[in-house]
């Protein structure tokens, strides 16, 4: 039996396809149902945050192989060498909590002022001076684009790292840029800020993103 069903080819194709332009050495970890939950595709993007996708077909084991061998082998039937040594995060607990919907072309918006601030950076420096593009590229990342408050008077801060995961993974989908930027369309998709012990999570149309402000303690 494949790793991935013929139903879920399409949707972890793109996943492993942008993953892979982030990064080509990257490995992704297939996680089997978890109680009511759909089993999940998990990796690891190279500035830190986790990303996931529901499978609509159950796996049966819990694996970790190459994102690049499993996107060549996606069809034929054959086994791939496991790499489970190589998957050394943790995952957030299943139990989450919601904090705040907001609207997805506001995330749409945050991600791509981000990228126009770091073109613009990289090309004439910041206040006069040149700066490299790796130095404004992590502060960047560790704006806090989004501040919610839970019920409770909690501040939860969203770091641009996360926003640029759901965003450059293609987790928000189609967003259509309204005319009026102060115009609100009824109907219109949103992007879930979660909480669960320890982690910020961004949940989009087709995947989710999460990050944990602590370094994560590796796996044995």
């Amino acid at each position: 039996m494949p790793l991935i069903a013929e139903a879920d080819r399409a949707d972890v194709e793109t996943f492993l396809t942008r993953l892979l332009r982030l990064d080509p050495a990257a490995v992704v970890r297939l996680r089997p149902s978890r109680g009511s939950g759909a089993a999940q595709l998990w990796a690891m993007l190279p500035f830190g945050v986790l990303v996931t996708r529901p499978l609509a077909v159950p796996v049966e084991t819990d694996v970790t192989v190459s994102a690049a061998d499993l996107l060549a082998n996606l069809r034929p039937d054959i086994g791939l060498r496991r790499l489970d040594e190589a998957w050394r995060w943790p995952l957030p607990p299943q139990r989450t909590r919601v904090v705040e919907e907001i609207p997805a072309v506001e995330v749409v918006r945050l991600a791509a002022a981000a990228s126009r601030t770091l073109r613009t950076a990289a090309a004439e420096g910041v206040a006069g001076r040149a700066v490299g593009e790796r130095i404004v590229r992590d502060a960047l990342l560790d704006h806090v684009s989004i501040v919610v408050t839970t019920d409770d008077g909690e501040r939860v801060e969203v770091p641009q790292r996360v926003v640029q995961a759901v965003a450059r993974m293609g987790f928000l989908g189609r967003v259509t840029q309204p005319a009026d930027p102060t115009a609100t369309t009824s109907g219109e998709p949103s992007v879930t800020v979660r909480l669960a012990i320890g982690w910020i999570g961004l949940d989009a149309l087709h995947g989710s993103a999460w990050y944990r402000p602590i370094s994560p303690l590796r796996l044995g």
